[in-house]
Formats: C-alpha cells, structure tokens, sequence
C-alpha cells in the first residue's frame, strides 16, 4: 500500500518456516540502496533469526523495494535519497515494539548466522549494544595496506570522541536493545554514521561489547574512492568532536597555541633583559598566539561545562 509524508510501505506474508530459528521481538533494519543484487538472499536468511525485517530503500532507481517485499520483509521507501542517517532514523522507528533491534548492510558482506553472536550478550543482560568485529582478532591480512591503516585510523579517532574502546569503528553489523534508539541523533548522511552512533553511545553511558563477525569482500559493491571516503569520514568525526568532546577539539589546540606564545614570550622577555631590542612582527605573533590560546583553552570548558549541563538535563 501506499503511505503518505514520501514513504511508500510494501507488505508481505508474516511467520517463519518451519525448522526456522525464532529470537522473539527481534528486528533487523537494512538500509539499502540499489541492492536488488544480494537483498532478497540477505532477507531471506535474516528472517531466521528475527520477527521482523525492515529494508529501508533510501531512494534506489532498481528493483531494491520490490525483491525484499517479496521475500517477506516490510520495506519503506525514501524518495528522494536521504542519506544512510535518516535510513536508520526510518528503520529504528519503524522496529517499534521490538526488544533488539539488529543493523546489516545489505549487499550480502555480513552473514546473518552471526545474528545470534550479537544478541546473546544483549540477553544476558551485559550490553547495551553490541558491535559486530572484523578485527577483534587482528587484521585479515589479505586486507589492502592502506586500508588497515585507514582503518586504524578511524577507529582510532572514534576512540578519541565517544570514549569506547573499540576495533572495528565502522562496522554496520550491530545490534541494540530498543531502549537505546532515542539516544541516537541519525545526523551523519554517509558512512561516517557508524562513528556517530557510538559517539553518542559513549555520551549516554551505553554498554558496548563486541563480538567476531565475519565477512565477505568480494561482494562490496561500493563506487566509491576508499581513500576519499575515509578521508571524508575521518573529517566528520573530527568536526563530530567539536560537539561531543570540545576539550579535545577547542581547548587542547588553544592550549598549544598558549604555551608557544607564552615560550616565545619567555624567550623575547629573556633577550630584552641581556639589552636586545624586540622586533615588532614576532612579538605581535607572540601576543596572537597568547591570546587566541587562551581564548580557544576557556572557550572549549566552557563548551565542555555546557555539553554536560544538557546531557544531565536530558
């Protein structure tokens, strides 16, 4: 059927086969564009460990919508494309209800069987929200080069804004209890919404684990420059800090500035008692850097002092 606001809803049979592994209250949200490829198969496979599974068709020009409501999952349709953000924001909202909610990339590089890998410390009570590894147990070393260092990067950055020790910053496989979804801004319009979302897992507290996953890929079938997407991500996170961590972002680099400007005036200040004179360019550099220093050093407590008055107020 049709449904208004831009979104066209697709419906299918409900149930699972039988012989069928059923988590109750389980939801796996797939946001997916032009994956009419590998999204039937992911579907079908994914219906064996959830109740339910949403495809969120952030405004495909193939069949993506029509191969998955065919096989038995419910797909919302985004027209024009919204960005993988606001796919999730649909996704987590359309899973109301549902204990977990579980997210796969849906051009077939995860394996649904490792569902139950990321639900299992949910149930048990341990976690919060689960992120599904590739690196757990070290780089695949038929990894490109610059690609484990991209990655390292990444997650190291990551680390950096939410506070979350973690190996594999950008995976899309996870999965959440629902009590967690309004935590989550859904802000970031590309991939760097993986680093957004546990930025804000670490702003709320949340408990993370992460458990091996594996996966495949030689089905990735992104178009995308690898380099330029990480460096587009790396710039997001980064600016993400600014938010999330204005210590890091504002204060830590005014406060390097301060002390160059205070060193330099220690050295200028040292010179005109040995009777040298001071030239006018380096000490306006030096008065620059002072001030911009400290002004940059208190403005990002302040930020900071700000930051943990909301997040208490929320």
């Amino acid at each position: 059927m049709i449904v208004d606001s831009g979104f066209r809803l697709f419906t299918s049979q409900e149930g699972f086969e039988e012989g069928q592994v059923d988590y109750r209250n389980v939801a796996v949200v797939l946001p997916a564009y032009n994956e009419e490829v590998s999204i039937g198969s992911v579907v079908l496979l994914a219906r064996r460990y959830a109740d339910r599974v949403i495809v969120v068709d952030d405004g495909s020009s193939d069949r993506t919508a029509e191969v998955p409501a065919s096989a038995g999952a419910e797909v919302i349709v985004h027209s024009p494309n919204l960005g993988k953000g606001v796919a999730f924001k649909t996704g987590f909202a359309a899973a109301e209800g549902a204990d977990i909610i579980v997210t796969m990339d849906s051009d077939g590089q995860h394996n649904p069987a490792d569902i139950p890998k990321l639900l299992e410390p949910i149930l048990r009570g341990e976690a919060d929200m689960v992120n599904g590894s590739r690196y757990l147990n070290g780089h695949d070393t038929d990894t490109p080069v610059y690609r484990r260092i991209g990655q390292t990067i990444l997650d190291k950055v990551t680390v950096l804004n939410s506070g979350i020790k973690i190996t594999d910053s950008q995976s899309g496989f996870r999965a959440f209890s629902a009590s967690t979804k309004d935590f989550f801004r859904f802000n970031a319009q590309g991939m760097a919404i993986e680093s957004e979302m546990l930025a804000d897992a670490g702003r709320y507290g949340l408990r993370v684990k992460e458990v091996p996953i594996g996966v495949r890929y030689d089905v990735d079938g992104s178009t995308e420059n690898p380099v330029r997407h990480g460096l587009t991500v790396l710039l997001k996170i980064i600016k993400d800090m600014e938010y999330n961590k204005p210590l890091y972002y504002i204060t830590l680099p005014g406060s390097i500035l301060g002390i160059i400007g205070f060193y330099m005036g220690l050295t200028f200040l040292r010179t005109f008692y040995l009777g040298g004179s001071l030239n006018f360019g380096p000490t306006m550099l030096m008065i620059l850097l002072t001030l911009v220093g400290v002004f940059m050093s208190f403005t990002g407590v302040l930020l900071h002092s700000i930051s943990g008055l909301i997040l208490r107020l929320k």
